[in-house]
């Protein structure tokens, strides 16, 4: 991979020179180490070489880092070791998860009357098509009679369509048949599971068809509990089955299964154990791919953070998370925060956040903390704007440019925001698409996305920004070293109204990394 420095960073080669300019505005009375110092001793390539890693590792094991995978435990092995090396205290916390892969494409035919061949969805998502297997689908290659479910066509003029959402709805239901169901006011998992009950031998559950309800229905059953294949469309192709008795074939290739993966976890030797500075970005990639921007970045600066940081003495502890189980609804991080006991969630005063911080078409974004964008989500905990304000002064000491990024529950931050704790963090964007001002404020190409390869087998060493990398991971250096000596941290003096209380974390319907809907 090419590295690509900022100008004044290229003669030297290192992440010194990026990092020496924003670690000098930490002030002495915040970090107690020279910083011009610990900038010295950082370089660009023992960053570039923990993506490395990760990539090699996705090589020898079918292309993937996945959670539940030989490729995930590796990686947590790889980090788990340097940290172990370095000296931390190393924690690896396991825990159960819903596990989920498409194998192959799937397929959806109309055998009878009329045949056709829908165009699918791939197992990696990069373009959408008329189908898509719903997440935790189970596997079979079926052709069966198409039978309605208590469908409203037309549909009502406000969604609650209550299609498949009891079982009574399958009275008079042929086994064997593939049951057709309209989306509405239940889970997809209840559909699918009364209509597995009723003997189903497959399900298709299509859009509603109000407006923003027509288009392929991209879902999730959220558990694994169903066998039989489920797959969702859009309102037309729903309609059109609906208005014959059609014969169907439904073929899906996918491993659906409770299975175990991990969350590592790194403390410091030193520092008071009351003060605790969490650093975290998730180590998992989806199956698709090896995921080294997303987030293998996160990962890797977060990791050269901590090993630069392991022979300091701080004034308070650090704690360096890596989470399994990410991208199939940001698992690790609600299990870890979910069995805190309260004393120990008290200690922790803020939680930053890395995910995907080198994507190519890159956008600087800091999380909103103080939403003073007025957009999405409200402000986090008392002491996020703080948290926004450290990271925004990194980058104008670096006279560089930046904007904000909302909340919305897409990455890790969202289970510490839910237990009050103050959050923040970067993020360079996904499959957004670059604004012209956006474009005439970084660089880059507007209408393209912040990172093409998002969530595919591309997203390999290749589809990385050393720039952005660089950059970033320098912002988290300078918010390690300034909160590591802070004795005013954001979230110190706080009084959380939940901090006893036993947390019930994602309380509504998943809206998930892919934009999956499970109702």
């Amino acid at each position: 991979m090419r590295f690509h420095l900022p100008k004044g960073m290229a003669r030297a080669g290192t992440l010194a020179v990026a990092l020496a300019l924003p670690l000098a505005f930490v002030t002495p009375a915040q970090a107690d180490p020279d910083p011009t110092a610990l900038a010295r001793s950082v370089k660009a390539k023992p960053v570039v070489r923990h993506l490395e890693a990760f990539q090699r590792i996705a090589d020898a094991n079918g292309g993937t880092r996945a959670s539940g995978t030989p490729g995930y435990d590796a990686s947590r092995d790889y980090v788990a070791g340097k940290l172990r090396q370095a000296g931390y205290k190393v924690t690896i916390q396991p825990f159960e998860f819903p596990f989920f892969m498409q194998n192959s494409t799937a397929t959806m035919q109309r055998i009878s009357p009329d045949p056709r061949t829908y165009t699918p969805t791939p197992p990696d998502g990069s373009v959408v098509g008329e189908f898509a297997t719903m997440t935790y689908s189970g596997a079979g290659d079926v052709t069966a009679t198409v039978q309605d479910v208590d469908l409203q066509i037309p549909p009502p003029a406000q969604p609650g369509s209550t299609s498949g959402c009891e079982p009574a709805d399958f009275a008079g239901f042929t086994p064997g048949n593939i049951a057709l169901i309209q989306r509405g006011s239940c889970d997809f998992r209840v559909k699918a599971e009364n209509a597995q009950a009723a003997g189903a031998a497959g399900v298709i559950i299509f859009n509603e068809g109000q407006e923003g309800r027509t288009a392929t229905l991209q879902g999730t059953l959220g558990v694994p509990t169903v066998t039989i294949p489920v797959v969702g469309t859009g309102f037309e192709i729903g309609a059109e089955l609906a208005a014959t008795t059609s014969v169907v074939r439904l073929a899906t290739d996918t491993e659906s299964e409770t299975r175990t993966t991990y969350n590592v976890i790194a403390d410091s030797r030193s520092g008071n154990p009351g003060n605790v500075v969490m650093f975290g970005a998730h180590l998992d990639s989806v199956t698709a791919g090896p995921g080294i921007n997303d987030n293998g970045t996160g990962s890797a600066g977060i990791l050269e953070t901590a090993l630069l940081m392991a022979k300091l003495p701080t004034v308070n502890k650090l704690r360096f998370a890596w989470w399994g189980a990410e991208e199939l609804n940001l698992i690790g991080s609600e299990y870890y925060v979910a069995n805190l006991p309260a004393a120990e969630r008290a200690k922790i005063k803020l939680y930053l956040n890395f995910d995907m911080i080198g994507s190519p078409n890159y956008a600087y974004k800091i999380y909103d903390g103080d939403d003073s964008d007025a957009t999405g989500a409200p402000a986090g905990p008392p002491g996020s704007d703080e948290i926004e304000a450290t990271f925004e002064r990194y980058f104008d000491a670096l006279r560089l440019p930046h904007g904000g990024t909302d909340f919305d529950g897409r990455s890790d931050y969202g289970p510490f925001i839910e237990a009050g704790i103050p959050s923040g963090g970067l993020f360079t964007g996904a499959e957004g698409v670059k604004t012209e001002e956006e474009a005439a404020k970084y660089g880059g190409t507007a209408g393209a996305a912040y990172d093409p390869c998002y969530h595919r087998a591309c997203d390999t060493i290749d589809n990385v920004s050393t720039e952005a990398l660089l950059v970033n991971t320098g912002a988290i250096v300078h918010s390690a070293v300034a909160y590591a000596y802070d004795r005013s941290l954001p979230g110190g003096t706080t009084v959380r109204t939940n901090a006893g209380a036993p947390l019930q974390l994602r309380g509504a319907p998943y809206h998930g990394h892919n934009h999956q809907v499970s109702r």
